[in-house]
């Protein structure tokens, strides 16, 4: 997913304004207490921590909304690796909307680069494997599509958006499709021939009803040593492999040398802190 005017505006712009109205629900009563209505302000906005920047159109865009002439100078690129204390861009204009947007620009910015930092330092783990580093929806409610941003520009890849956007049958849709095969069955008779149909599965008696049932793509859910590395095995050339369950920063490189087609890490989203910034030296001009 790539950052667009288009996407700001149908997706963005209302996920930025409910965060504003959540923290200005009628009036910042300190800044308008202290700060004329027509004064101009600016500030710096600072890095820090080191990590990769994420997010900044959304930081841009908190402020538009609230000043439209605002000036936004910016020093880095998106996706750029960055320092402690690098000034990552300048900020001018009215000084009660820099003081009002601060808390929520920078709130999107910090959450989003930390994730971009996590994504970008597992990604690194798996470059030139072959294999793909998936992020998942385990992400926060109404903030998917950032978030999502956020990993593809660390250097990750979208897993489906949503649940209109793929099959995937996990345990539970097994469970209520009362077994493997009966759930593949179900799913290539109801989607589009289009999609394809991926499953998860936690045990080899799993994984070869999975495939003799033509499963294009097999989860191998929290399977772990010898089961994993024979699951991975059966299933080349068969389906795409995909490796799923508690992978983390610290435990990914265990899954390396598998060669399997993708990994996928809630933690990219749930787990990753975040960056560090500060809008700083804010003054009235």
């Amino acid at each position: 997913m790539k950052a667009s005017n288009v996407t700001m505006k149908l997706h963005w712009d209302a996920v930025i304004l409910a965060a504003l109205k959540e923290d200005i629900p009628w009036e910042d009563v300190s800044a308008n207490a202290v700060v004329p209505e027509d004064a101009r302000g600016h500030a710096d906005l600072i890095a820090k921590a080191d990590g990769v920047v994420a997010g900044l159109p959304v930081f841009c865009r908190t402020f538009e909304l609230l000043d439209e002439d605002v000036q936004i100078d910016l020093h880095v690129q998106e996706g750029e690796r960055v320092t402690a204390g690098t000034l990552l861009a300048e900020v001018t204009g009215n000084l009660r909307a820099l003081l009002s947007g601060e808390r929520t620009a920078l709130n999107f910015l910090q959450r989003m680069s930390g994730i971009a930092t996590y994504t970008r330092q597992m990604a690194q783990l798996l470059e030139g494997t072959g294999t793909t580093l998936l992020d998942t929806r385990k992400t926060t409610p109404l903030l998917r599509s950032l978030e999502k941003y956020a990993v593809s520009v660390g250097g990750g890849s979208n897993h489906r958006f949503n649940l209109s956007d793929g099959v995937l049958l996990k345990d539970n849709h097994i469970g209520a499709a009362g077994g493997v095969r009966q759930a593949i069955g179900l799913a290539r008779a109801y989607a589009p021939f289009v999609r394809r149909i991926e499953i998860e599965v936690e045990t080899l008696e799993q994984l070869d009803e999975a495939l003799d049932a033509g499963a294009d793509i097999v989860m191998l859910d929290n399977m772990k040593g010898e089961a994993l590395e024979e699951a991975v095995r059966r299933a080349r050339g068969r389906a795409e492999t995909e490796i799923s369950g508690n992978v983390t920063r610290e435990n990914l490189e265990r899954y390396v040398a598998l060669g399997v087609n993708y990994i996928s890490s809630g933690a990219l989203t749930h787990s990753a802190p975040i960056l560090d910034v500060s809008l700083k030296h804010m003054k009235r001009i």
